[in-house]
């Protein structure tokens, strides 16, 4: 199923900068598929019992005054080869596709209890500068951590977790008792 995702993705990304339309193609998409997170709406799409047609002609009726053409022509193509189980996960992959292209990455930033929003700001500006892109932080807590931040942004991690620092200093003191 990735590959098939992939390969959607990649030829709505490709269609996209040709035409200069990437700030257009991400909107949309993204409205796109916020919409559609739906269970009732992802139910109806990959519903076997209903034809291709209605489901091109619900696509029209919701999205024809909203996106772009190509953006429709995809998703009527998804419907007509009842592969509409693919047209979610094309639209997560064009999306950071798009991102990427503009210099932006998702980051997965977690701490043992909530943060202010001038810290978050700052954790963006810091993270931002150092790798010289823009940065999209989702903040998760996990009180597991005790302090500190582990971070996951683009493809790396970071871990300067309270939780990590004593494990590692469990470990060193062993190794240096000869346990």
């Amino acid at each position: 199923m990735e590959k098939l995702s992939a390969l959607y993705a990649s030829a709505l990304f490709e269609l996209a900068v040709q035409r200069g339309l990437t700030d257009e193609f991400l909107s949309q998409s993204v409205f796109i598929h916020d919409s559609l997170q739906d269970d009732e709406c992802r139910q109806v799409l990959v519903h076997p019992h209903i034809p291709a047609q209605k489901k091109q002609e619900l696509f029209s009726k919701v999205f024809g005054k909203y996106v772009n053409k190509d953006l429709l022509g995809f998703m009527n193509l998804v419907a007509e080869k009842n592969r509409e189980e693919f047209l979610l996960p094309a639209l997560t992959e064009l999306i950071e596709m798009i991102e990427r292209h503009k210099g932006k990455i998702k980051s997965t930033v977690y701490f043992a209890s909530t943060i202010s929003e001038s810290q978050l700001a700052e954790m963006k500006t810091t993270l931002s500068k150092k790798l010289n892109k823009i940065i999209d932080i989702s903040l998760k807590v996990d009180p597991s951590l005790i302090g500190g931040p582990y971070i996951f942004i683009d493809g790396y991690y970071i871990d300067w977790t309270v939780k990590t620092r004593l494990r590692d200093l469990i470990i060193h003191m062993k190794e240096g008792c000869g346990a």
